[in-house]
């Protein structure tokens, strides 16, 4: 039977297979609030654990932050046995495991870091029914003996979390996934959840597909995140522009920087570093001491940033990270969206912040046509890259496109740059026939192709030794595109390849037509380019910092707030947990705000469950009562 704290004080609350949807309804109700501490569910969270206690099988997909850890783990506290997490977070299961243990939940894990006598332990935990819930990486589920083991159990659920990683052709694939749908087939009474942050309506057709998951019941949140702000800036400078983003908007805050290489994660943490950020990186080429550290400080550490590549952040439950940037284009928008919404778990004000540039079409190109498979998965790729581009490009809301992009309408938020400071659009067909004319003539004048900068120092007549070695100022386009700068050609550029009006091939990444450049020169096709603002608008400071904290408290509560923050702190550091472990700091802005005097008050705080207020009760009245 699941239960929690011990069987006694448990049996109110279990309920077994037979007992009706009233009788779950009730029973999930007592767990939210005297396990977690939350006196009601949000959003469809009510329904996804009704539907699942009830036996149900179930499709969640549900932004990050949104709650979705709390639909699969309230079922396996209420149903008979133990809920079994299927998650490819091996480096996260252990504070996964911590965290739920703060609650009093009774939580193990089974992977590939643990001693045998480790891994004994647990098991035998599992098979006497002294577990709650199970974390389980994929590639375990393949062996025979996992599978015997949880024949012996008895299982409430399978969580499948990071479902999106069954997608053969996603931007997070894991093969082992792709054997999952073994558990219906083996276990056809155990109900399934399925669960994901990110998936378009084809993702979520392959997820059931694959999984095995066709009685499912699909449960769709809004992919909207009202507090974190979109905004893409044309790259110049990148990591400098980084160093003022972080300096202006976000010092002393936590933060993720996503690198698409190796090398320059290590370059950029070094230079953050070098002018007084504190920064780790973070990439598959460290040795695993090194990333788990990295990692470890992430989450215990506060104002830390991590500059990482992909690899980084999938499953991470620090809820105060105040901003995501990009330093080069993601592959897709799901794994942008993903990415992104790393930011503001807590639902305070955030920024997704990236740059972006002509080099990023011109890499991102050159590895569609390096990738490995056939001619349809190069399709696949690059119709991502195309919609990723159509947002890094568009001249209206980001926020509206990005949620159209999953399906779901949206209204102008007034609040990305685009609708901050919304951006013009020019007639730039003769500058794009100007360009495309001169990739002509060069193609078929000299049988020669060259990198977007040579043709840009043709167009603007630069005699350079380049130029003169091959007598360009000799061709009739020379010269010809003085009315516009070096960076607005660039940005022609970059917006022609965006359209497919213009191609990339090769190492060297030169300059091709396509079959539509014809419809430009010669078709009278109209080309309307986006023109960018000079200076992006961006928030004061003081303004995200002020709102941050005390859109929720009065002025007189501060102090007392930040004199929790520092007991919360020095407990998580004692303890070996990171801060939010403890506490969030929701819950200790509701303290500040409505000073309990007893223990009997403080259990009435959203976020404190009894386990907590046991735990940790006493200290926080004495943190009152010195204030």
């Amino acid at each position: 039977m699941g239960r929690v704290t011990s069987p006694d004080d448990f049996a109110a609350v279990a309920i077994d297979d037979a007992s009706g949807t009233d009788a779950g309804s009730v029973a999930a109700q007592q767990v939210l609030r005297r396990v977690f501490g939350y006196d009601s569910f949000r959003g469809d969270q009510r329904s996804i654990v009704e539907h699942v206690i009830a036996g149900g099988d179930a499709l969640v997909l549900m932004p990050t932050g949104g709650g979705k850890s709390l639909c699969y783990q309230v079922p396996a506290l209420v149903r008979p046995g133990v809920g079994v997490v299927v998650s490819p977070l091996i480096a996260l299961m252990q504070d996964q495991v911590d965290a739920l243990s703060a609650l009093g939940v009774r939580a193990g894990f089974l992977n590939s870091t643990q001693y045998p006598d480790e891994r004994r332990m647990v098991e035998a935990q599992f098979v006497a029914g002294e577990l709650d819930l199970l974390y389980l990486a994929p590639e375990r589920l393949r062996l025979e003996s996992t599978a015997q083991l949880l024949d012996r159990g008895k299982v409430a659920l399978f969580a499948i979390d990071e479902a999106h990683c069954v997608s053969q052709w996603g931007h997070d694939f894991r093969p082992d996934y792709l054997g999952l749908s073994m558990l219906h087939e083996r276990w056809p009474d155990v109900p399934r959840i399925a669960l994901t942050a990110t998936a378009t309506e084809k993702t979520r057709d392959e997820i059931i597909q694959r999984l095995d998951l066709g009685a499912a019941r699909r449960f769709v949140s809004s992919f909207d995140r009202p507090n974190i702000q979109y905004r893409i800036e044309p790259k110049n400078r990148p990591e400098r522009q980084l160093l003022e983003f972080i300096r202006t908007e976000h010092p002393g805050d936590a933060g993720i920087v996503y690198c698409l290489s190796r090398n320059s994660v290590e370059k950029t943490a070094a230079f953050l570093t070098e002018n007084g950020i504190t920064a780790v990186p973070y990439h598959a080429g460290l040795d695993n001491r090194t990333r788990a550290m990295n990692q470890s400080r992430f989450l215990r550490e506060d104002g830390l940033v991590v500059v990482a590549t992909i690899a980084f952040g999938m499953g991470i439950d620090k809820p105060d990270v105040r901003f995501v940037a990009h330093l080069d284009l993601p592959k897709s928008v799901e794994g942008y969206y993903q990415e992104t919404g790393r930011a503001g778990r807590d639902g305070l004000p955030s920024t997704a912040w990236m740059v972006y540039g002509l080099s990023d079409v011109v890499q991102q190109r050159k590895l569609i046509d390096a990738s490995e498979g056939d001619a349809a998965h190069r399709r696949r790729l690059q119709l991502h890259l195309d919609a990723m581009l159509a947002l890094c490009e568009t001249v209206s809301c980001r926020r509206t496109q990005l949620l159209a992009y999953f399906g779901e309408p949206g209204l102008p938020c007034g609040n990305c740059d685009t609708c901050l400071s919304p951006p013009q659009s020019w007639d730039g067909t003769v500058a794009a026939q100007k360009l495309l004319s001169a990739v002509l003539r060069l193609e078929r004048e000299r049988g020669q192709s060259f990198g977007a900068g040579h043709i840009v120092d043709i167009l603007l007549g630069k005699k350079n030794p380049k130029v003169l070695q091959y007598d360009h100022h000799e061709l009739k386009v020379f010269g010809v595109g003085t009315d516009l700068r070096d960076t607005e050609w660039r940005g022609v550029v970059r917006q022609l390849l965006a359209r497919g009006l213009l191609a990339v091939h090769g190492d060297y990444g030169v300059l091709t037509l396509t079959e539509a450049s014809s419809e430009v020169l010669f078709g009278g096709r109209q080309v309307l380019l986006r023109r960018e603002p000079e200076r992006v608008a961006k928030p004061a400071r003081a303004a995200k910092a002020a709102k941050a904290v005390a859109a929720e408290m009065a002025p007189t509560d501060l102090p007392l707030f930040e004199k929790l923050r520092e007991w919360r702190a020095a407990t998580a550091k004692e303890q070996g947990f990171p801060a939010y472990v403890v506490f969030h700091d929701a819950t200790l802005r509701d303290i500040a705000a409505h000073k309990p005097a007893n223990l009997a008050e403080l259990g009435k705080i959203n976020g404190v469950g009894e386990n907590k207020l046991a735990k940790y009760g006493e200290q926080v009245l004495e943190v009152l009562a010195e204030a």
